[in-house]
């Protein structure tokens, strides 16, 4: 078989993540891991090298919540509640 006989085998995500993130892990060598998932190494080293670039954009939206000015409204609303239970309690009780 030639070069270009070889069909190239499409890896998940997920699977991707794996391999990069074990290559991170640094347990097992390069060529360790290329003979356990099946993949060269270059390849490897271009999916860690991408996990790193990018990994952070996996904690880019967890910071981010929803519109402050409705979360605002949203703890005033809270809070005049329970002033109204708390005064009716004080009134309750000190009778």
């Amino acid at each position: 078989m030639t070069k270009s006989n070889i069909k190239k085998k499409p890896h998940t995500a997920a699977y991707k993540f794996k391999v990069a993130l074990a290559a991170l892990k640094g347990d097992k060598t390069i060529s360790q891991l290329c003979q356990e998932y099946a993949v060269v190494s270059s390849q490897i080293y271009k999916w860690k090298a991408a996990l790193l670039e990018h990994g952070s954009e996996v904690f880019k939206n967890a910071c981010i919540t929803q519109d402050p000015n409705k979360e605002i409204e949203a703890l005033h609303a809270t809070i005049g509640r329970l002033k109204v239970e708390n005064d009716f309690l004080s009134k309750v009780l000190g009778k």
